[in-house]
């Protein structure tokens, strides 16, 4: 873990269907268009990797899906709750991600985030990830309109 994860005293495990209700209740929290409670449900039900971080009280910090697509991973959500935000938990969550990752096999992690999303933008580029694309009209946004996704890329 991490000094922040470790301070915490957070405890890190794979996400079940319980946890969909207060993960959902954490998405809709923190971005302005969450995926549905189906969403969730959907992914898990498909094997996809999900896992939550909880604090002592059991309380849900963030979360992450990770997608498996042949060698590649694609990162389908990740979130930190407001409160535990820019306290290196993004990090430590991406770190997880490679680290689920690299046991499955996987060369890369792919992921798609809005322009719009500076701070994601920033973490993820930092982080080591670099844009390979854009997604044209990707993402619902305001009064109907729609807003590109960048594509980002880590290889492992």
């Amino acid at each position: 873990m991490n000094q922040v994860a470790d301070a915490l005293r957070l405890a890190y495990r794979p996400m079940v269907m319980d946890d969909v209700d207060e993960v959902f209740a954490l998405e809709a929290s923190v971005y302005p268009h969450p995926w549905s409670r189906g969403n969730f449900v959907d992914s898990l039900a498909s094997g996809y990797s999900g896992w939550v971080l909880r604090d002592d009280a059991g309380a849900l910090v963030g979360y992450y899906l990770l997608m498996k697509v042949v060698d590649e991973g694609h990162l389908l959500n990740v979130a930190v709750a407001a409160p535990y935000q820019h306290q290196g938990l993004g990090r430590y969550l991406l770190d997880k991600v490679g680290e689920c990752a690299r046991g499955l096999g996987l060369d890369s992690i792919l992921l798609e985030v809005r322009p719009s999303n500076l701070r994601a933008l920033k973490v993820y580029e930092r982080y080591g990830y670099t844009e390979i694309g854009r997604r044209k009209a990707y993402y619902p946004a305001h009064n109907g309109q729609r807003e590109d996704a960048i594509v980002m890329r880590l290889p492992l």
